[in-house]
């Protein structure tokens, strides 16, 4: 399969279309950004990393049976997965508060979560992501009705029950993560974008060691060996 026209170019991937109208590639990026564009940077070899890790974790979904656009990872960089209209709502699914839960809110950090929180973004960097409830949704058109909306928690929660289990055996807490779901050409809701420690938040279980994008966003260093280890983690 071959790169055609670049579709798109984001913060971590650029998107291609191919030679098939229902295929695209994602070309992961080494490119490395925080708090909204603001924190930029580059580590060679994250891009190829974050494709690997990805790739493992959609088809531990799939087998689950939650539907998703992966089909295959071409190279390193490289990943073919279907074409779908992207909902513009960033599913946040958080287990442990830390971060702008933390922050927003005053919940100690660290604190485990007496169940597990959905919450929504909107997918508008103009705007910086604003926080949305089900009436935002509903009225700026992100989804066609409540019932949609349910879908897509119950999927992220369906996602997260699997992930936690997954990296339990691997001596890793799952904190929180970031998901996104588009429409494919049937029109179903599926999950889309990546998996990987740009949008997860793994912690050691035993160290409490970050182990993914908060090392470049803290400054830590470490990130490369950071998600390194988390692939050897998965493919063991």
């Amino acid at each position: 399969m071959k790169k055609t026209n670049l579709l798109y170019e984001g913060k971590a991937k650029k998107i291609w279309e191919t030679e098939d109208n229902n295929l695209l590639i994602s070309e992961f990026k080494d490119d490395l950004t925080a708090f909204n564009g603001e924190k930029k940077s580059s580590e060679e070899g994250k891009g190829a990393l974050n494709n690997k890790i990805s790739t493992e974790l959609f088809k531990v979904l799939n087998a689950k049976g939650v539907p998703t656009h992966f089909v295959d990872m071409l190279d390193d960089n490289n990943m073919l997965h279907k074409r779908c209209d992207v909902i513009y709502i960033e599913v946040i699914v958080r287990n442990i508060a830390t971060g702008s839960l933390s922050r927003n809110l005053g919940i100690e950090d660290g604190k485990v979560l007496p169940f597990t929180l959905v919450e929504f973004d909107y997918k508008n960097d103009e705007l910086g992501d604003p926080k949305l409830n089900d009436q935002h949704c509903l009225i700026l058109d992100l989804v066609k009705n409540r019932d949609e909306l349910d879908y897509i928690r119950f999927l992220a929660r369906r996602v997260n029950t699997i992930m936690q289990e997954f990296f339990a055996n691997r001596d890793l807490k799952v904190v929180d993560f970031k998901l996104e779901f588009g429409r494919d050409n049937h029109g179903n809701i599926i999950l889309i974008d990546e998996l990987s420690p740009d949008n997860f938040r793994f912690w050691d279980a035993n160290t409490g060691e970050s182990m993914d994008k908060d090392r470049f966003r803290k400054g830590q260093g470490g990130l490369k060996v950071a998600y390194e280890e988390v692939l050897s983690r998965i493919l063991k």
